[in-house]
């Protein structure tokens, strides 16, 4: 009985140390797979992070694409606004703090980004709100410029009425002081002798101890009553005026020249037909000719008429 039982002992040492080994085993197992699990997942962490990264970058450069974009559309709607005459300072504004935006981009992070994203929404809207403006200056200035062409076109119409009205004046003016012109009628020349006698034309020089002149005015309602200078010039065959400035001669302009006359006489003009007469000695005698004698008065020729010297 006693040999039996102490070889028990012996036999149960074997199944002790298999049970160490297969615990060993098992731990052993499960370390490799923790960390099999570990590596997996810190790799699906990297491969995250890296498509996470990628998504940041193509989400900054679009965002600042959109930036670059809406910076140019800017330009444009401040070139446009400012030459319809707008106000430019808010778009100004916008496209300097979009350049400071541009700056800052390198440190951009997705925080920031979605910032960015934020002012780009903000901006695109204010490029919609400033396409409105541009389109409501673009019909103010489209009306302004209507309007402008109506005033210019009703100030040319004016200008011409205006012109037609001065030109009408004018020639009224010009009918109305030709109107008002005197006309000498009724001229009469005699020669007087010494006795006292008169001839008509054609008569001797040895018969004008000198010339006696005589007419009338004739009736002219337009003219006003008025002081004038009544003048006669004798003009001889060969166009020479006869002309003493001691016997009362004198010059006048006529045409815009200065012209000699024969004798001259102030009266006053009062529409009654009055009647002139002028007396002229020449103190020589008449070469044989035909003559003409000329009336004038405010540069004008009243009448005129010829007479013959035998």
């Amino acid at each position: 009985m006693t040999e039996n039982n102490s070889e028990k002992p012996q036999v149960s040492e074997p199944k002790k140390s298999n049970k160490k080994t297969t615990i060993l085993l098992i731990i052993f197992a499960v370390i490799i797979v923790v960390q099999g699990v570990k590596i997996y997942l810190d790799h699906q962490e990297s491969v995250e992070r890296e498509n996470q990264l990628a998504s940041t970058e193509d989400e900054l450069a679009t965002t600042l694409q959109r930036l670059n974009d809406i910076s140019e559309e800017l330009s444009e709607k401040i070139r446009a606004i400012d030459s319809l005459g707008g106000d430019i300072t808010e778009l100004q504004e916008a496209k300097d703090e979009i350049e400071r935006e541009l700056a800052r981009s390198q440190k951009a992070s997705r925080s920031t980004i979605a910032a960015l994203k934020d002012k780009v929404d903000g901006y695109e809207i204010l490029l919609k709100a400033k396409d409105k403006e541009i389109d409501k200056l673009k019909e103010l200035n489209t009306a302004l410029l209507t309007e402008n062409t109506t005033l210019k076109t009703e100030k040319n119409v004016l200008f011409d009425s205006l012109n037609e009205l001065n030109t009408s004046k004018d020639e009224l003016a010009s009918k109305v002081a030709l109107a008002s012109q005197l006309k000498a009628e009724n001229i009469q020349i005699l020669a007087v002798n010494r006795r006292g006698k008169e001839r008509e034309s054609p008569f001797k020089s040895r018969h004008a101890e000198k010339l006696k002149v005589t007419f009338n005015i004739a009736e002219n309602d337009v003219a006003p009553i008025e002081g004038k200078n009544i003048i006669v010039r004798i003009v001889d065959s060969n166009g020479q005026i006869i002309f003493d400035v001691s016997r009362g001669s004198g010059t006048f302009m006529i045409d815009g020249k200065e012209e000699f006359y024969t004798a001259s006489k102030e009266i006053l003009f009062d529409n009654t037909k009055q009647q002139l007469t002028f007396e002229y000695e020449k103190g020589s005698e008449y070469e044989e000719g035909l003559y003409t004698l000329e009336v004038y008065t405010d540069d004008y020729k009243m009448g005129s008429q010829q007479f013959e010297v035998k």
